[in-house]
């Protein structure tokens, strides 16, 4: 199974812009050379595949390692940031990443990189075999479900060098797929010394004609579909084709963590365009959902970010409704570019197609066709954190008056015997009972969904400010760390300098200390040096104690 990202984890317990900014980063990045003179990404790859050569030493490449382009971003004004991964002889490197940022004449300027140690090992043969790592993952996938009974294990080693965890190393990076009780999908993605056997590392890894519909969240809501014959279909062809089927509540076969049967996305169909009841007796009125927030996050990174679908290349995902048996959950999955939903076991949870839960999925997909942030330690809560933050701007953006922007995650989805009025609290995370409101040196250890609040606060500090204060009829109350007031920025500017300090600055291992020098970065670039945004962007990490 290629890298999936949960919206609230394998257990329960762990549950995750005004329109008039579409041409806020193009307006404050301004132009200083003409359209006709703007690098293409063609001409950005060539004169970065010039800067390695030139610069390979500073940026520690050796013959024994090979690049590959991951992302391009090319500023209005002419700079380039292209983004690569590393092999070394022919192995992935966990941490090999890096971004080389060019002058708008194509001049080297500088570097980020994963990780800046050296690789040079002995050798790329293993001494713990292939089989070995596969059963020290299932265990370790057992032990992660405290004995539950799981069906259908299976487990696919593949031999990488592991530059995250200290010294360069060889490693097993193990998927583990199977299916608890119910039949729902759980997934471990293990790190195993390839010398030692013992785990390095280990992270959960079960990580889309006009019409209308009716539906369960969101009230009524346009729909762009397909007429097809005499019906139509909930498929977008604005949209890069994004669709929506009907999981039919099976799951996925997955054989040596590779899913070779997925569960039916039968395309919803409707006779007359007018989708759903509104009720979760019609299966098409989940569908709705999904299909609205597919469209509302599209065109969230589209009019505001300038980015034209996950990848940035105007291609679709696709949604998966009604996906297993009472399933607490929602995922996104790299390796079906696609959106799952379950229905939610109706005591804690109703089905999880809500606008902020559509806009948290999808942004996993982004993130992973550029930082690719891994999923443990600070930089998995970064992961989780970039999920909440802009899926909720998304939801601010949507202005949908049955679902109106707030800070809080999942609130539509909750039910009575969740015992809380939502998933998470961005203002103040630690209400949620489990996330960590201020930076400590422990907060590595938490689970991602815990250690995300770090960030999530940060962000609703730099829009908002600290105090209390109501916004759109929800009471907040944020305080800092450090006993400090806070002036808020707003939500537009939040969300311009998060998304360019995670497609131009962050990397796979960024931690809380390297975000904050990614968003001041990104600060720096889009207001100024100096300027009051970076200003506030500095005062907000100091009061969540990264500083």
């Amino acid at each position: 199974m290629s890298r999936t990202r949960h919206f609230r984890g394998s257990r329960l317990a762990t549950a995750g812009i005004a329109a008039g900014a579409a041409t806020l980063l193009a307006a404050t990045l301004a132009p200083t050379a003409q359209a006709v003179d703007r690098p293409t990404r063609s001409t950005a790859i060539a004169n970065a595949a010039s800067a390695l050569v030139a610069h390979a030493a500073n940026l520690g490449l050796t013959a024994a390692e090979d690049t590959s382009v991951r992302d391009v971003i090319v500023d209005r004004d002419g700079t380039q940031h292209v983004r690569y991964d590393r092999t070394y002889r022919q192995l992935p490197i966990l941490g090999g990443d890096f971004v080389v940022h060019l002058a708008p004449n194509g001049s080297y300027r500088s570097a980020d990189r994963a990780s800046r140690t050296s690789i040079s090992l002995a050798t790329v043969t293993p001494k713990v075999a292939a089989p070995k790592a596969a059963d020290l993952a299932v265990n370790a996938l057992r032990a992660a479900h405290l004995g539950e009974a799981l069906k259908s294990v299976t487990a696919k080693p593949q031999l990488v060098v592991d530059a995250l965890h200290g010294a360069p190393r060889l490693a097993w990076r193990t998927n583990v797929v199977a299916k608890d009780s119910l039949g729902n999908p759980v997934a471990r993605t293990v790190l195993t010394d390839a010398r030692t056997g013992a785990q390095i590392d280990a992270w959960d890894s079960v990580e889309t004609a006009t019409g209308d519909g009716q539906s369960l969240y969101g009230g009524t809501v346009p729909l762009e579909t397909t007429l097809s014959g005499s019906s139509y279909q909930l498929k977008d062809a604005t949209r890069g084709g994004t669709y929506t089927g009907d999981a039919a509540n099976k799951t996925d076969l997955c054989i040596f963590g590779i899913c070779i049967v997925r569960a039916p996305s039968t395309v919803f169909t409707d006779s007359d365009n007018h989708w759903g009841t509104g009720a979760t007796s019609d299966r098409s009125s989940a569908a709705v959902d999904a299909q609205y927030g597919t469209n509302e996050t599209w065109d969230y990174y589209k009019n505001v970010h300038g980015r034209n679908g996950i990848a940035g290349d105007g291609k679709g995902s696709y949604n998966r409704v009604h996906y297993g048996n009472a399933y607490n959950n929602a995922f996104w999955d790299d390796s079906c570019f696609c959106m799952t939903y379950g229905d939610g076991d109706g005591t804690q949870l109703g089905p999880l197609v809500a606008l902020d839960v559509a806009g948290h999925e999808m942004t996993h997909g982004v993130t992973s066709k550029t930082a690719a942030l891994t999923y443990s330690g600070e930089s998995g809560g970064l992961n989780e954190a970039t999920s909440d933050i802009l899926g909720t701007l998304v939801e601010w953006y949507a202005n949908n008056s049955s679902d109106l922007g707030d800070y809080l995650i999942g609130e539509k989805i909750v039910r009575a015997g969740f015992g809380k009025p939502a998933l998470r609290f961005m203002d103040q995370p630690s209400k949620d009972g489990n996330s960590a409101d201020c930076w400590s040196s422990s907060v590595g250890n938490l689970d991602v969904h815990y250690s995300s609040g770090v960030a999530n606060h940060f962000a609703y500090l730099l829009a908002e400010g600290s105090g209390a204060k109501s916004i759109n009829g929800v009471s907040y109350n944020s305080p800092t760390c450090n006993s400090s007031s806070v002036s808020g920025i707003g939500r537009d500017k939040l969300g311009a300098i998060w998304y360019r300090a995670l497609t131009v600055y962050m990397t796979s291992s960024t931690n809380y200390a390297g975000a904050r020098t990614a968003t001041l970065n990104a600060a720096k670039d889009l207001y100024g040096n100096g300027s009051s945004e970076y200003n506030a962007v500095a005062a907000a990490w100091s009061a969540v104690a990264v500083g």
